[in-house]
This record gives structure tokens, sequence and C-alpha cells, in this order.
């Protein structure tokens, strides 16, 4: 099992550079039938033009998974419910309609006139 897990990871990450190996293994045939420029034999192409074709169609298959994971999308769900209707009622006990008390104010304040002086620094 870990040695079919390597082969995938291994697969994944060579396979930008499949065109690569592809072009040095098979590089006579590219450069005598594959190469565009074979009229040209001042050019020394080579068929590295095939190559160039090869790596620009191997990236564009890459593009579309990038971009896949670049995606992010976010859905926003609103819950509503309805508020019930509540109605307040005033409700006093028979006792405390009877006595009620009267406002009792027991606010006191200290009437302080002394004003704190810092201690004298003598240099």
């Amino acid at each position: 099992m870990k040695k079919l897990i390597t082969l995938i990871a291994l697969l994944m990450l060579l396979k930008p550079v499949l065109p690569v190996v592809s072009y040095v293994v098979n590089y006579e045939y590219i450069a005598k039938e594959l190469c565009v420029n074979k009229a040209k034999p001042q050019m020394h192409c080579n068929g590295k033009c095939h190559l160039m074709k090869e790596l620009a169609k191997a990236a564009e298959q890459e593009k579309p998974l990038s971009e896949k994971k670049s995606v992010h999308t976010e859905v926003e769900v609103l819950f509503c419910q309805a508020v019930a209707h509540y109605s307040f009622a005033c409700y006093l006990p028979a006792a405390t309609k009877q006595n009620l008390p009267v406002y009792s104010n027991l606010y006191s304040k200290l009437n302080c006139s002394a004003v704190f002086h810092p201690p004298l620094i003598i240099s």
C-alpha cells in the first residue's frame, strides 16, 4: 500500500516533467518527424518547437485544477422566526395596594473642607 501511494505521489510530482522526459527519450523521432521547422536546419530547432507545444498543453491541463482550488464560495444562511406578541399588565398583590411605603431619602454626604497637601521635600 505504501509503495502504491509513493508511486502515485511520484507521478503527480513528475507530471509537469513528462513532456521533457518524452522529448529526451524520443529525441531522434521528434527531431526528424514531428519538428515544425525541419525544412529550416539552420534554426537548429531539433524538435524544441514540439516540446514547447507539449509543455503548453500540459500547463493548460494543470490550469483548471489550480483554478478549482482557488475558488472560494461563501453561502450565507439566514433563519427568521416571527416574534410572538407579548402584552405586559401591571399586577400588584392586594396587600401592597393598601400600604405603599413613602419614599425615604437616605442619602447623606460629609462636608469636608480639608485639602490634601503633599509633604515638602527638603534638599
